[in-house]
């Protein structure tokens, strides 16, 4: 599961608002942990908040009331937003939790009985209300207008666009329905109106994302679509800006989406959770155990759009996984030729019912499991890339340096896939600006080049 930017931290977050404090105003600082999703919850309470008249503090000391919004996805992610609740309450003293570790209050005020308050995932008015409480309101009706933009925790070229909360999936190894619910897609109507705002924003790049993006839509009753993400992404390719689809469950109706690639609408990019691809350990993991047809389903994408570029992320040292299993994933991957390739090493999550699994996998076999595997992605990611020097590439701008331009082409999501860097030319770019590269260089993840 991709995760956010290290650096969204109070004192480093990047949150689109004034930076001058009046007298008397109220200030919250806020800790985004976990994935894209629980970030765009992060943005949508701090732009509530600063409607209501509230600062947006940078760090801790100058903050009334810090707010952790949390990942309780894995242990280890369990085990990160208690010790960032625990620097908060170091640092500051009044911590309000949220997010999904919050869906279990007394894990979490069993270690830190002085939160000030905790609740779940998406509960923005309970969250409003814990604040409330413990840092009330004193808007000033001459200042404290609602911006023209809402907060973000982005770049003001990108900006995720979540489309759907929950999951009706039920893997064994993941907890995500129980924290996240079932599946609830947004109004189309709903979703195009803060597509619109963000592109007249200045938006360049839409990063669609929900627990199951392909599913949106699924849910409504009576509906006349059978796959109402199809026009949703239509919609959204009409706007001007790349679209870029991630988590997208490998329904068969996602073979309608490649057209609308293959002519540009959306970006010609993919990011598919495999998993795994030994038919036995998918069935112990509760998912589709068809990986001999997942490969015919590539083969047919890839020829009705060439340019494709796929990512998915995988489990190794699932329990009962025998070394025959894995040398079917390394040899599935072999063929497969993933563009873009992450790795778990399976992990026991309280609550999650793969737990219960016998023949669970010495931690010795997971990490050798994992090196192995990443190994072999690595030599697949550089094999593509190189196949990618002498071409001519659309590239977006994200950073540019002294001594550089950090770019992306159509093929990479942000801080999860790899870069492309100019160095010679770039003095006059802009982040944002997307513009041609002609590529001269490639490395086992990255490339370099030129502008044309």
């Amino acid at each position: 599961m991709p995760q956010n930017p290290p650096d969204l931290r109070p004192d480093l977050a990047r949150a689109r608002v004034a930076e001058t404090r009046r007298d008397g105003q109220p200030t919250i600082g806020m800790v985004s942990l976990g994935c894209p999703k629980a970030l765009v919850d992060s943005e949508r309470i701090l732009t509530r908040l600063r409607a209501e008249g509230y600062g947006i503090s940078p760090d801790y000391a100058g903050a009334d009331a810090v707010i952790v919004n949390t990942c309780g996805f894995l242990d280890s992610a369990k085990a990160e937003s208690l010790d960032a609740i625990g620097e908060a309450l170091a640092e500051n003293g009044r911590v309000i939790v949220t997010g999904c570790l919050g869906a279990d209050p007394g894990y979490v005020t069993a270690a830190h009985p002085k939160v000030l308050s905790v609740t779940g995932p998406h509960q923005y008015e309970q969250v409003l209300d814990a604040v409330h409480g413990a840092v009330p309101a004193s808007p000033d009706p001459f200042v404290d207008l609602l911006p023209a933009s809402a907060v973000s925790l982005t770049p003001r070229h990108y900006s995720y666009l979540k489309i759907s909360e929950g999951c009706n999936h039920a893997c064994r190894f993941c907890i995500i329905p129980d924290m996240r619910g079932r599946l609830a897609s947004r109004p189309q109507a709903a979703v195009m109106r803060e597509a619109e705002r963000l592109v007249a924003a200045g938006v360049k790049e839409l990063l669609v994302i929900s627990q199951d993006t392909s599913a949106y839509g699924t849910d409504w009753k009576g509906r006349e679509d059978k796959a109402p993400i199809l026009p949703l992404v239509r919609d959204l390719g009409s706007l001007g800006a790349w679209v870029r689809l991630h988590y997208v469950y490998p329904y068969p109706h996602v073979r309608q989406l490649i057209p609308l690639m293959a002519e540009g609408a959306v970006l010609p990019y993919l990011d598919i959770p495999f998993q795994h691809a030994h038919p036995d350990t998918l069935k112990r993991m509760a998912r589709p155990a068809a990986a001999a047809r997942t490969l015919d389903e590539i083969a047919a994408w890839r020829a009705d759009c060439p340019d494709l570029a796929l990512r998915s992320t995988f489990i190794v040292g699932y329990p009962g996984e025998t070394e025959a299993e894995f040398q079917t994933l390394l040899d599935w991957l072999d063929e497969a030729q993933l563009d873009r390739v992450g790795c778990f090493k399976y992990e026991n999550v309280a609550g999650a019912r793969s737990n219960a699994l016998p023949d669970h996998v010495p931690e010795e076999v997971k990490q050798d499991r994992w090196d192995r595997f990443m190994a072999r992605a690595q030599g697949i990611s550089e094999a593509r890339l190189a196949a990618k020097v002498g071409r001519r590439m659309q590239v977006i701008v994200d950073e540019v340096a002294a001594d550089t331009a950090t770019c992306r082409t159509m093929h990479d999501a942000p801080e999860i896939d790899g870069n492309l860097f100019l160095d010679a030319g770039y003095e006059g770019l802009s982040p944002g600006d997307i513009v041609t590269a002609l590529v001269d260089e490639a490395g086992e993840y990255d490339l370099w080049g030129k502008l044309v």
